[in-house]
């Protein structure tokens, strides 16, 4: 065939596709509507799989560490009750000494009993750190400085700063505010100190995946009673500008070899193996969200098809081939799954946000939805190749049952 004839046959076939859908306008709108949906079924189960793998990679990247020591690979769901690092501060002293080093922060976790009353307490995990920072986005108030009290008996063995960061959900929770004061303890039978809530963040909470408090680390250790043996559950360093991560992280481990000492790179992937559960369900959810796409949209364009059997029979005794009819589906395809695709594309932000917010407003995590733009593509290439791919194919079915038979009977 020449060029000027395949250049006749298309503008044949798009003319014929496009009367087609403008004959039945009300078809052709809900058909743009049910890609829309498949679309946006796709984006956003994507972007949950997506920020359910993310989350903990974020709030280890967020965390801005060149190097993290620990004794044993952090599983955060263990809410830090083991804190392996023994002499902490001793530790920490050594590591900071080396010429590429920093700074350096030793932090505990460990799960604490928390309450505005103290017979009305809430089991929640904490973490002990010796300041806070910027990187926190206080919601309201703001941080803390961990005062290292030393005397003649080593470091006090009761909480002194008494100072407290609220995940703003539990601040809700308990209904207390910045300069408010709640009851703190390791036990329900003993939780008697009174700490002041200095701000709300939820800084840790999206590292260890639920809700979270945030102490001075002294009193950390005061509460979950191993200030003597100085205990903390890993120790992060900052590197300078010109440092390499590798290097150092070879030359601590060669001098602290009783720990285990990685890169934040490596950390992540660390984090990501002791969580084999949270990349499965990324995964699945994203295979589901293709796979569904992919039946709705196979679903569609059969119910397009069989909805079209008289202009097809009109069309086959009219001479069209079934080459040609499947082509003319085809067409259709390709224009449904384009306005179809877009109108996912522009609601999916929108969805997005508004699910965030909600998820914010009930769990606390307001990024628990990510859509980078292979979420987007994903969802637009469903659209427009599947759609076009299946709306020939059922083309091509269609030519069977379209001829002048049924065109006579129906």
């Amino acid at each position: 065939m020449s060029a000027s004839g395949f250049y006749v046959r298309l503008c044949a076939v798009v003319g014929i596709a496009i009367a087609m859908l403008r004959r039945s306008p009300g078809r052709t709108t809900l058909s743009v509507v049910a890609v829309a949906l498949a679309v946006l079924s796709v984006t956003l189960l994507s972007g949950l799989g997506v920020g359910v793998v993310a989350m903990g990679e974020d709030g280890l990247e967020a965390s801005a560490q060149d190097i993290w020591i620990t004794g044993d690979p952090v599983d955060p769901s263990a809410s830090g009750t083991q804190n392996p690092i023994v002499g902490t501060h001793e530790v920490a002293a050594t590591v900071a000494a080396h010429d590429d080093v920093r700074a350096t922060a030793p932090i505990a976790m460990h799960d604490i009993y928390i309450g505005a009353e103290p017979d009305d307490l809430e089991r929640r995990p904490s973490v002990g750190i010796p300041q806070t920072h910027s990187r926190f986005e206080f919601e309201a108030g703001g941080g803390f400085d961990t005062v290292d009290d030393i005397d003649e008996n080593g470091r006090a063995a009761d909480p002194t700063a008494e100072e407290i960061v609220l995940d703003p959900a539990i601040a809700t929770s308990l209904d207390v505010d910045v300069g408010d004061t709640v009851y703190v303890g390791a036990s329900r039978e003993r939780a008697d100190y009174e700490f002041t809530v200095v701000g709300t963040s939820s800084y840790y909470s999206q590292y260890l995946g639920s809700e979270t408090v945030t102490i001075p680390l002294n009193d950390q250790q005061a509460l979950a009673g191993t200030t003597g043996t100085d205990r903390a559950t890993f120790i992060t360093a900052t590197l300078a500008d010109d440092a390499d991560p590798d290097t150092v992280e070879a030359e601590l481990s060669d001098a602290h070899p009783e720990y285990d000492v990685r890169t934040s790179d490596d950390q992540v992937s660390a984090f990501l193996e002791e969580r084999p559960l949270v990349i499965a369900s990324g995964v699945t959810l994203v295979a589901l969200a293709v796979l569904g796409g992919v039946v709705l949209t196979t679903n569609l364009f059969a119910l397009v098809a069989a909805q079209q059997r008289d202009e097809l029979a009109a069309l086959r005794a009219l001479g069209l081939s079934r080459r040609l009819l499947a082509a003319t589906l085809g067409v259709q395809g390709v224009i449904i799954g384009l306005l179809g695709g877009l109108v996912g594309l522009l609601l999916t932000p929108v969805a997005v946000a508004g699910l965030n917010s909600l998820s914010q407003s009930v769990i606390g995590f307001d990024s628990i939805l990510r859509t980078p733009p292979e979420v987007y593509a994903a969802g637009f290439g469903l659209a427009i190749v599947v759609g076009s791919i299946v709306a020939v194919i059922t083309g091509f079915r269609a030519g069977r049952y379209a001829r002048i038979e049924h065109l006579r009977h129906g």
